[in-house]
């Protein structure tokens, strides 16, 4: 991704103009793992062979960051899963809503959120559904498809069965059915668009050429709701057969990067970008794509999120206020053991047990580990080190003591 900015990425800034969340997405990524962003001097103790490693960008849109953050996220929620089948949900906003959303997303996503959230609960609480209880679930908003187009929706991992309102009682969902998707479908788009409704109302709605016309707004929105009538309200409920961990790896592929990994890029060739799809249509079979560089560009930058936006939420007994206590009274109605305690590992250990290498052996003698040295300045203006990954000052092994993201 950083060779396609760097050979295109300020012809593209030329000739579009970025939000701050994208230009700093842009620039992180060029700066990742270079000289830009500073880093450390390593000395191996057996052969003195010196090695300079450079700080990670630590971008969360970055595709060659997060792999520990991923793995750490993952270990933490697989000791939250309780010994019950989970269900793997999909909430589809229409298409006709992206120029819209786009241009109201903080806004927009944190409704998508809402609605979701209030239109499983009610169907949980409500007995006439098979439940009458509370509902705990993950969510994690994506905004891309596989071809990187702009498709909004939120992914939920909701295990079968819920927390009764006295929490006296654990209710099972049945094995091969939660809700109705359909019934889910009106009802999410009933919210959503009463929600819309509101927004607009309230003034906090933006519209594409920042119309200063109230009239020419008020004609806008009323040409948009009609559509959303004639549109499928997309809701997809099935069983996750793989279990419920595979379905959180799913999930996990994107929690901590956006839209395309450096794994699916293939060429750069004539100032098109070729990369690995799959189509969904078909079988998901995997096929290639080739786009312009500045489609391509383009493409990656409008999943780049608002600063601050936070994409992977945890509702009903899940909340993060009160999951704690939630959850261990759901494995003692369950009768399931608690979890086993996720084992605190350090960074190189981390690195070691995904990708099976040592990084504190020396990759030239293979026989010496390495030591720090010394810091090396940032060269890009502005950027500092940053704390969590100052390496100790003194001679030792470098990672015995420092617990930052180095990779």
């Amino acid at each position: 991704m950083a060779d396609i900015f760097r050979q295109f990425g300020a012809e593209y800034r030329r000739t579009h103009t970025l939000l701050p969340s994208q230009a700093k997405a842009f620039q992180d990524i060029l700066d990742c793992r270079t000289a830009a962003l500073g880093g450390r001097l390593e000395k191996c103790d057996h052969c003195g062979r010196e090695n300079p490693v450079y700080c990670s960008c630590c971008n969360r849109h970055c595709p060659k960051c997060q792999m520990l953050a991923k793995a750490k996220w993952l270990a933490a929620r697989s000791t939250e899963l309780l010994p019950v089948p989970y269900f793997h949900a999909v909430f589809t906003l229409p298409h006709v809503l992206n120029p819209l959303i786009f241009d109201n997303q903080r806004l927009l996503y944190s409704l998508l959120f809402e609605c979701v959230a209030t239109t499983l609960q009610e169907f949980a609480a409500d007995a006439r559904h098979g439940l009458g209880g509370k509902l705990g679930f993950t969510a994690v908003l994506h905004t891309w498809d596989q071809q990187l187009n702009y498709h909004v929706h939120l992914h939920c991992l909701i295990p079968a069965g819920v927390l009764s309102l006295d929490r006296q009682e654990w209710r099972h969902a049945r094995h091969n059915y939660l809700f109705n998707s359909e019934a889910l479908s009106l009802v999410f788009r009933g919210k959503f668009r009463a929600a819309l409704q509101a927004a607009f109302d309230a003034s906090q709605l933006r519209f594409r050429g920042q119309t200063p016309d109230q009239n020419e707004a008020r004609r806008a929105f009323a040409r948009l709701i009609p559509q959303l009538y004639k549109t499928d309200w997309v809701v997809y409920l099935k069983p996750s057969f793989g279990g419920p961990s595979q379905t959180l790896d799913y999930l996990g592929r994107y929690t901590h990067r956006i839209a395309i990994s450096n794994s699916r890029l293939l060429e750069l060739e004539n100032g098109q970008v070729h990369f690995r799809y799959r189509d969904r249509r078909n079988g998901d079979r995997l096929k290639e794509l080739a786009l312009p560089a500045e489609e391509f560009i383009r493409r990656f930058l409008q999943h780049v999120l608002p600063k601050g936006f936070v994409r992977l939420r945890h509702f009903g007994f899940l909340a993060n206020g009160c999951k704690t206590g939630a959850l261990a009274r759901c494995r003692e109605l369950l009768g399931a053991p608690p979890p086993v305690k996720a084992v605190n590992l350090t960074t190189p250990a981390w690195i070691q047990k995904l990708t099976g290498v040592d990084v504190t052996l020396c990759r030239y003698c293979h026989a010496g580990h390495m030591i720090f040295v010394c810091d090396l300045p940032p060269t890009r203006p502005g950027r500092s080190l940053p704390k969590r990954l100052r390496p100790p000052r003194t001679l030792k092994p470098l990672f015995e003591s420092t617990t930052g993201d180095t990779s």
